[in-house]
């Protein structure tokens, strides 16, 4: 197992598919310059998030659609893995908020729904997910994707880890005035299940919101190891293999009591 470089990319919204595809194009190969091998974007990047629900539905497409043939187009030409946020058609409901991963050779390792809907605007767009993330492997690590208000949930991250997670991607479009997601909670998810997080956010206004940047890569001590501010912002963070060896030798998880709190879970 080797250390993973990410890019997590802080960017607006584009206006466009093809906008998205053209500015994905030019941040990968600016990631991959700078060592990266796996890029993520913020939810939603491909379309944009707070657009409407007659929009996401117009736009949505199924998980092996043309923009899905496109980014795979791209993660080959630079030889990287993208994960990416976009809308899933869903036949005869509301489309699923979504996230991908594609592989350098275009293949397509992980697809994931969102499962925990925030406020009216998600509701109104999408659908939830009703199945529990699952980790996929590549480059030797196990990794596991979350959408946003997913990750504040303890058991969306716990589910993971106890899959052997050894790191969590998170596209999201968090906004203001959220900030403490990022500053206390975050740390904290990585370091109760001893893995790497990395979030990558929107910024900019979109509609009525404005998001927060922040995006971030926490080792699994729960030290914030890379941090961007605000604006746009080409983050490149290396997830540490030796390090998340040596916190898993102080890991809580062997000594959890699933015999008394898993029932807890159905309730």
């Amino acid at each position: 197992m080797q250390d993973l470089t990410l890019a997590l990319w802080q960017t607006p919204h584009p206006a466009s598919n093809a906008e998205a595809l053209q500015r994905l194009d030019a941040a990968c190969a600016q990631a991959r310059a700078r060592g990266a091998d796996l890029l993520v974007t913020p939810e939603m990047f491909m379309t944009g998030y707070a657009i409407g629900a007659e929009r996401v539905a117009a736009l949505a497409e199924p998980a092996d659609g043309p923009l899905a043939q496109s980014v795979a187009g791209i993660a080959q030409r630079h030889g990287m893995a993208i994960v990416y946020g976009y809308p899933e058609n869903n036949p005869g409901e509301k489309p699923f908020n979504a996230a991908q991963a594609i592989a350098p050779d275009g293949t397509r390792p992980m697809n994931y729904r969102k499962t925990h809907l925030f406020g009216d605007m998600d509701r109104a767009q999408f659908s939830p997910g009703d199945t529990a993330p699952q980790v996929f492997e590549w480059h030797g690590w196990k990794l596991g994707l979350l959408i946003c208000y997913d990750v504040e949930f303890p058991e969306a991250v716990r589910g993971l880890a106890l899959q052997g997670a050894d790191a969590v991607l998170v596209p999201t479009a968090n906004m203001e005035p959220f900030d403490e997601v990022q500053r206390v909670l975050l740390p904290a998810r990585a370091l109760e299940n001893s893995l790497c997080l990395a979030y990558a956010n929107a910024c900019g206004a979109e509609g009525a919101l404005a998001y927060n940047g922040l995006s971030c890569a926490i080792g699994p001590d729960g030290t914030v190891q890379h941090r961007a501010d605000k604006g746009e912002h080409l983050l490149i963070a290396r997830l540490d293999a030796a390090a998340l060896q040596h916190r898993r030798l102080h890991s809580q998880l062997p000594g959890r009591r699933a015999d008394l709190y898993s029932p807890l879970a159905q309730t």
